[in-house]
């Protein structure tokens, strides 16, 4: 510290000139977790696969949707308005890859408008960034939506910008806040006007040289960021830096009160208050620094909290000192007297009952904490709509499509099924069906839309027994058409007869006679045979048979339709009654003739039955899935607008929709997806996507993966954090017993502290759950600055323990000189995090409450009722196993 004073000009220049320089040099912060985005999934992930999916196949393009609340209901004058925005955007170009028009067919009108007439949606596919994608929502608003009609832009990319704005207005808000609110803290303690200004002075080139080096550890290392990382450099630094500068000053006024000169005061304060310091400042830093281990990047975006308490250590060994040399006495003008450097009576009045009546201290405490603890029942919320609430219109928008159209159909589950080979083929299709029905079948879930159901609505023609009920029906209509024909021929048979009958006396050629008999005759028996072959077909539905009957009854028919136009012709040519007759043969041919075609057009369709039937009978997908598609149908042009929404990456990916019938932010859609997720595993078994690879996208397995993850590393982070806690203060302190209760408190502490957020924003303000980042953050703040708190007891209590004074002595003296301080800090820090209270994003809101409440839950009950009483309860036991230091 002697060479620190002696340097101080230099090192204090050269500090701040390093903090300028580095802060025009640095890249933007908020840029650079803006970019980073607001869920940051491992590569493992179901999402974040299902996303690489759709961008490899080209196909991960962004959808937004133009909302329309019609209050009046649809009518000509809103659908020709809505019609020709459609029009307007169509005309936009890149990057807009495609438009649904809500009124292009009926198809798409149910689709689209909501059942009530009182929503119409118009889907935007956006092949760009998210930048982009919130730049075209702004053209939209700008440029084609009418100023006086009510449209609603809504879309994930856009609510996650929101989410960030918010965000970035809150820290705003914050910092300015927090300045504002330190400074009039720091006033009434010091009761001085220069005091205030070193801590925010120190605190603030701390926060703008931290902000400097994690941007560039961002750039050269890949540092985890997210919207935290800069709000909680803010809540941390300027809380945890008052404290320590509150701990230095008080213990210098102290020295200098002792009639110490300046230069002693300042080395006697870095040897106590400085040794605390850098063991408090240790100790937070290791908390933060074990964030680094963890997974996900979100939760490891604080870790940059720990290079803020790196910088602040060099910081307050260095520009402190400084202040302390240059105003000597002045630092404290006009007071002569710091209320902050008495001793405490409230912790004195504390130490009466915790170290004189332990047992009955640690009674008091449980009493105020444990029934809290049953209260708490850790329902979490993974709502981002939550976070800014439903001021901002992508929310707006969310809110009508929900209430329009339901809300699961707001933000469907993407089934993503990938191969390297094709799969999208008629015996393949079939097991997409049974997949989409086994999903449909899936609490919670409402429908499913895929390639075989493109409107959410089962497609009866694929399904074999409607087939079938299809060829039973054309082979009714083909027995109706034998008995039609049948009636025919036997009509032109007695025609013939009549014919015959007429024919005029004396003829020379009697075979014209005989030959008509015989045709008459031959028209007979083929009527007999027709009437047999309608019998059999009625009974035994031997369609091969009957075809091959038809032919030979057919070739019949063409003997005897050749005949009769050969015998009229031979009419024809002689008298008028024998030409009269000529012309009746003429009929009768042409009759038996269109009979022939009709039983042609019969045989050609039973020889389709037959075709699809033994289609059928050699297709494995019929026995697995009771689904049949025709040859050719994937082909049909029909098909193609189908084929183009659900067919990825040239018939090696398939998509489907999933709507479910929770809100897709809920909890119960997790729980859902779980199921989609399982039931899809077990119906793939035995299929052709037995080998596929499945991949989830939307919200809902977004939040799934959350869940899993995030509760996953929640529980390796911290027991990474305690451990390392643990084995840092057993080493400072040199016992085992203290680290154990110190941690002990606190977690007694957060539990106590989260269940009181959970009364208060889901008993008391009726949101579904606490944010789920929320337990992770609250936990790894509370700990790490809370266990400041500790330190400054105990290690007041180790010194004087050196001393030579019992545990209860040392104790209550400890109690005493630092229960001022420990309150003071603690009401600062908490007023640091109350600044995040009007930043308006929810999950602040709730990470503060429970700081703010455990920060003045362990500073007024808990650490001076707990502690003490554990301490003394031990006696010399506190040592275990090490001994006390004389």
């Amino acid at each position: 510290m002697n060479q620190i004073i002696k340097l101080r000009w230099p090192i204090v220049i050269g500090l701040v000139g390093l903090t300028i320089a580095l802060f025009f040099l640095a890249p933007n912060l908020t840029d650079q977790a803006e970019e980073a985005g607001t869920f940051q999934l491992p590569e493992d992930a179901a999402s974040k696969r299902a996303a690489d999916i759709l961008k490899e196949a080209g196909a991960g393009q962004e959808t937004i949707s133009l909302v329309f609340p019609l209050d009046a209901g649809l009518n000509d004058s809103s659908r020709e308005e809505i019609a020709d925005i459609v029009k307007e955007l169509q005309t936009i170009g890149s990057p807009v890859s495609d438009i649904l028009d809500p009124f292009e067919n009926e198809e798409m009108e149910n689709q689209l408008v909501s059942e009530d007439q009182q929503t119409v949606l118009v889907p935007i596919t956006v092949d760009g960034t998210n930048e982009q994608v919130n730049e075209l929502a702004e053209e939209i608003r700008s440029t084609i939506v009418p100023d006086d009609l009510t449209v609603y832009i809504t879309g994930e990319a856009i609510i996650f910008n929101d989410v960030n704005i918010s965000s970035q207005e809150g820290l705003e808000r914050t910092e300015i806040i927090t300045v504002v609110l330190i400074f009039a803290l720091l006033l009434a303690v010091f009761r001085s006007i220069i005091t205030p200004i070193i801590p925010l002075v120190s605190i603030g080139i701390t926060y703008l040289l931290s902000q400097s080096l994690v941007a560039f550890f961002i750039d050269w290392f890949g540092f985890p960021v997210s919207n935290y990382t800069q709000i909680f450099l803010v809540a941390v630094l300027f809380g945890i830096g008052t404290d320590y500068c509150i701990l230095l000053l008080s213990r210098y006024k102290e020295e200098l009160s002792a009639g110490q000169p300046v230069e002693t005061a300042i080395l006697n304060t870095y040897k106590t208050a400085g040794r605390t310091l850098l063991i408090s400042g240790l100790a937070v830093f290791i908390g933060f620094f074990a964030i680094g281990f963890a997974d996900f990047p979100i939760f490891k975006s604080a870790v940059g909290v720990s290079v803020g308490i790196a910088v602040l250590l060099v910081v307050l060994f260095t520009i402190v000192p400084f202040f302390m040399v240059t105003l000597k006495e002045k630092l404290f003008w006009p007071s002569k007297k710091s209320a902050s450097h008495n001793d405490s009576k409230l912790w004195s009045w504390f130490s009466t009952l915790s170290v004189k009546r332990p047992i009955l201290s640690m009674l008091v405490v449980a009493i105020i904490t444990v029934p809290l603890l049953f209260t708490y029942d850790g329902d979490l919320s993974y709502n981002t709509v939550d976070e800014i609430g439903d001021q901002y219109e992508s929310v707006k928008g969310l809110n009508a499509i929900a209430d329009g159209f339901g809300q699961g159909d707001s933000l469907p589950v993407q089934v993503i099924i990938s191969s390297d080979e094709d799969i999208v083929t008629e015996s393949t299709v079939p097991y997409i069906e049974m997949m989409s029905k086994e999903i449909e079948r899936v609490e919670g879930v409402d429908s499913v839309r895929s390639i075989t159901r493109p409107a959410g609505e089962v497609l009866e023609d694929f399904y074999v027994d409607h087939q079938l009920g299809q060829i039973a029906d054309g082979l009714k209509e083909a027995q109706t058409g034998l008995g039609e024909i049948q009636v025919g021929l036997t009509e032109a048979e007695n025609g013939l007869a009549e014919i015959t009958g007429q024919m005029p006396a004396g003829s020379d050629d009697a075979s014209e006679t005989g030959g008509l008999g015989e045709a008459a005759e031959g028209l007979g028996q083929l009527t007999e045979q027709l009437g047999l072959v309608s019998q059999g077909l009625q009974q035994q539905q031997n369609i091969p048979q009957t075809v091959e009957q038809l032919g030979a009854i057919q070739q019949e028919l063409d003997v005897i339709q050749q005949g009769l136009s050969g015998a009229a012709t031979q009419l024809e040519g002689q008298g008028d009654q024998a030409a009269a007759l000529g012309g009746g043969l003429t009929q009768l041919a042409e009759g038996v003739g269109a009979s022939n075609e009709g039983l042609s057009e019969i045989e050609e369709g039973l020889n389709s039955a037959i075709s699809i039937i033994e289609e059928m009978s050699d297709s494995d997908a019929v026995r697995d899935t009771g689904v049949f598609i025709p040859e050719g149908t994937l082909e049909n042009e029909e098909f193609t607008q189908v084929i183009d929404r659900y067919v990825i990456s040239e018939n090696t990916g398939i998509k489907m929709e999933v709507i479910l019938s929770d809100d897709p932010y809920s909890p119960e859609a997790i729980e859902t997806v779980e199921r989609i997720k399982t039931t899809v595993e077990r119906a793939s078994i035995d299929t052709p996507f037995d080998d596929a690879e499945f991949a989830y996208a939307g919200v809902s397995s977004t939040n799934s993966d959350l869940n899993v993850i995030s509760s996953d590393d929640y529980t390796q982070t911290v027991i990474i954090m305690l451990i390392s806690l643990f084995v840092v203060l057993t080493i400072i302190f040199r016992s085992i017993i203290m680290p154990l209760y110190m941690i002990g408190s606190l977690l007694l502490t957060y539990f106590t502290s989260i269940a009181v957020a959970e009364l208060i924003f889901i008993n008391g303000l009726g949101f579904e759950g606490i944010s789920w980042a929320v337990p992770f953050f609250g936990f790894v703040m509370l700990v790490a600055l809370g266990v400041d708190y500790s330190i400054f007891l105990l290690d007041r209590f180790k010194e004087e323990a050196e001393k030579g004074l019992s545990v209860k002595e040392a104790m209550t003296v400890s109690m005493e000189k630092m229960g001022t301080v420990i309150i003071t800090a603690a009401i600062i820090l908490a007023g640091t995090f109350g600044a995040m209270m009007p930043s308006g994003v929810l999950s602040l809101m709730q990470i503060a409450t429970i700081v703010i409440t455990g920060l003045l839950l362990y500073g007024l009950i808990v650490l001076p009722l707990l502690i003490p009483a554990i301490t003394v309860s031990f006696d010399k036991g506190v040592w275990w196993p090490f001994k006390k230091k004389e």
